[in-house]
């Protein structure tokens, strides 16, 4: 019902800045909370950031003050600012969308992220 597509990935220098977007489509009314996941290579999938519908905001301890997540709630996306990037950031970022009391969850294709100099 949900798709997600992300973009915005790619390289970027220890220091630098990144911004990846999720663009939502299909029932976008059921969504109740969008945000973003990242995976590196042998780890589990780790929260990043999540903003409810009602701007609600949890940051994961290692990007606390470091990212931002917002929402364009007319276009239907959510982006990711990554300020101060550091090596061990690299990995995929995948958006993800709840629905009302996860019901359903929703999961892009995700979008690599690389921080090396």
């Amino acid at each position: 019902q949900v798709q997600l597509v992300e973009s915005g990935g790619g390289l970027v220098q220890p220091g630098g800045s990144l911004r990846v977007s999720c663009a939502a489509s299909g029932s976008i009314f059921s969504i109740s909370a969008m945000g973003w996941y990242r995976q590196a290579p042998g780890k589990q999938r780790e929260l990043v950031a999540t903003r409810t519908t009602g701007n609600r905001t949890n940051y994961a301890h290692s990007v606390k003050g470091r990212f931002t997540i917002s929402r364009d709630n007319a276009k239907h996306t959510v982006y990711l600012q990554m300020n101060s990037l550091k090596p061990e950031d690299t990995a995929v970022y995948y958006c993800n969308a709840d629905s009302l009391y996860s019901a359903w969850v929703a999961w892009g294709q995700g979008t690599q992220v690389t921080v090396s100099s």
